[in-house]
């Protein structure tokens, strides 16, 4: 499900082949994603849905949350080396 806080892969784009984290859904079409900058190196801006890949990895965030809030949770959760293990 398209869904804030669900890791999703760019399949297209100047960010193609990084993984990032869907933080809010603008409408049926396009979300704002976001890395973050540190970890993966993907910027926060607006994409659409059918240049992301879902994945099944989740972390628990807030819609909207904050670059910080996100990094500690990725951290917390240990999914981006879950995400490695997996690739």
């Amino acid at each position: 499900f398209v869904e804030p806080g669900r890791l999703a892969l760019i399949t297209y784009g100047p960010c193609e082949g990084k993984m990032c984290t869907i933080i809010d859904i603008v409408s049926q079409k396009r979300v704002v994603v976001d890395g973050p900058m540190s970890v993966t190196g993907v910027p926060r801006h607006m994409m659409p849905v059918r240049r992301l890949s879902l994945t099944d990895f989740r972390v628990k965030i807030g819609r909207g949350a904050r670059e910080k809030t996100l990094t500690k949770a990725l951290e917390t959760d240990g999914t981006m080396k879950k995400w490695s293990e997996t690739a």
